[in-house]
Formats: structure tokens, sequence, C-alpha cells
């Protein structure tokens, strides 16, 4: 792979303006192990943020070239550069005007002599002890593909938001997606009592919505604090009256809070951070909209 690092050269980065400039998508060419390799680049590349998609060149003679239009760019891999599906193509993708961008072990193969930009992937032996089946040389491919994608990721300014959004199914789509908002609990669903309450009053609330906690408000609507059931084994421990302790005397004062519009994971590290298992989510103005806890994120494939 050492051998590859000189590859990155003035026609690494020709291909890479090409690709940049394309107002189409880029279509990958490849057949047998090329091929699959040629799939991997094409999804690394979509997901990247460079739109491109597989053509399989046999299938491509028999009416797929039709996905191909004149403000696409092919890549075509082929390590001997004369595999006959894709040679076969080259007349065609001329006469079109395509610009083609060829990954060959060998520049003086057709492919490579046909294409605006030949990449090269050669390798001086396979790992494989016959020296027969693709193993190095598909490796090479691989690595130049993902060169490739990165560096055009990082001409387009790609972010990690823009990866998750072409993963939402995925860890890092929700952990970059997911607001808190989307996870909260809000309206009925929100354990609150007033200032004043009795902590019997309280607990009776926190049962039965369940989420081991309660938000304690001001006269005014605003946060006043927030009891949870860590709050409820401290009191025990200092043996208070559950009956006649108002909840203001064992409350945690105005306590952590998120704001709705806050990712998810964001809210995950102040808990965490703090040593806490629960948030109360609040407006501008400090009245409380919604809660949530360490149980909702887990929930959310979060954690």
């Amino acid at each position: 792979m050492n051998e590859l690092r000189g590859r990155i050269d003035e026609r690494f980065v020709k291909a890479c303006e090409l690709m940049l400039e394309c107002k189409g998508r880029i279509v990958v060419l490849g057949m047998g192990k090329s091929g699959h390799i040629g799939n991997k680049i094409a999804a690394t590349l979509a997901s990247t943020g460079t739109p491109a998609f597989f053509v399989h060149p046999a299938e491509a003679s028999h009416g797929d070239m039709g996905m191909i239009t004149q403000a696409d760019i092919v890549l075509a891999l082929s390590n001997s550069g004369s595999t006959p599906e894709i040679v076969t193509l080259l007349p065609l993708i001329k006469r079109l005007g395509i610009t083609l961008i060829s990954m060959t072990g060998n520049p003086q193969s057709p492919l490579a002599q046909a294409a605006t930009v030949n990449l090269d992937a050669g390798v001086t032996q396979e790992a494989c002890p016959l020296n027969l089946a693709p193993t190095s040389s598909t490796t090479a491919c691989l690595v130049l593909g993902d060169a490739l994608a990165i560096a055009l990721l990082d001409a387009r300014g790609f972010t990690a938001e823009d990866f998750a959004f072409s993963h939402p199914g995925g860890a890092l789509g929700r952990r970059l997606l997911l607001k808190v908002e989307h996870v909260m609990h809000s309206g009925k669903e929100l354990p609150q009592v007033p200032r004043g309450t009795s902590l019997s009053g309280a607990l009776l609330e926190m049962s039965q919505k369940g989420l081991g906690m309660t938000v304690v408000i001001e006269p005014d609507g605003r946060l006043a604090g927030i009891f949870t059931d860590g709050d409820l084994r401290r009191a025990l421990d200092r043996e208070i009256d559950v009956r006649s302790t108002i909840i203001d005397q064992v409350m945690t004062e105005h306590g952590r809070t998120a704001r709705p519009h806050m990712l998810a994971a964001e809210a995950l590290k102040v808990m965490e951070d703090h040593k806490i298992s629960a948030l109360v989510v609040v407006d501008e103005q400090n009245h409380p909209l919604g809660a949530l806890n360490m149980h909702d994120l887990l929930r959310a494939g979060v954690m």
C-alpha cells in the first residue's frame, strides 16, 4: 500500500476536479471482483455527498446503458484494462461525450488509453500465492476509491450532519438527527406539581406519570426545581416525614435543563457529565415543556 501514496498525484487531483464539477452522477463500472469493489466505491461516494451508482457492464450492453447520461462521469475499474464487457462500451461512451475515468493495473491498456484520466492501481504481486486471484489488486482499487470519496467529501465541506442524513437508520443518524423534542414527555405525560405541594402529593404524581421524577413549578409557571428518585432516597436517609414535608424542602432548586431543539446526544452528554438520570426541557422563559430520562434515550437508540 506504500506504493499507492505516490499515486496521489496530478492525475488523482484531475480525477477529483472532474468528479467535483460533475453535474450528474458518478457511474461506476466493473466486472467480477472489480465489480464488487465498484459497488462499494459507488456506495461510499453516494453516502459522502457525491451522487453515484453502480452499473454492471454486461447489463449495460443490454439496455442499462440508458441509465447513463451525458452529464454523468463513468468510473471504470479493470485490473487488466482490457475486460471485454467494458471495452465494448468504450466507443459508445466516447460517442455520447461522457467523461471517462479509469482505474487499472495497466496504463497501456485499451481502457486506460481511452480514459480522460487513468488512475494507476497496479500491484507487483497478488497476495494469492498463485499470483492469480484478485487480492492485492482489488485492495488497491478499494483504497484509491476511498481516497477519491474522502477527497471529494473534504472539498465539498461535507459535515457529520450531512452524513447522518444519508444514514438515518444508523446509530450515527440517530445521534445527529434526533432532537430532545422527539423523545421528551410533554403535555399530560409531564409530571409536575406547584410549590408548596406535600412530598406525599409529589410522590403520587411521580407514581402516576412513571418517569421517576417530577417538575416543581413556580406560581408564574416557571421552573422552580426538580425532584427525582435520587432526591427521595436522600430524603429518606434524613428520616424526613413524607406526609408533613413540602416539596420545596427536598427538591433540587432549578436543576439541569435542556432545550427542545437540542440534539438528544447533547442531552445525554449533560446527563453523563453531571451524573444525573433526568432532564427538564424548558423554553427561553424557563417554562417547563417536557422531561426525558436515560431510559428514553436508550429506547431511542442514542446510547
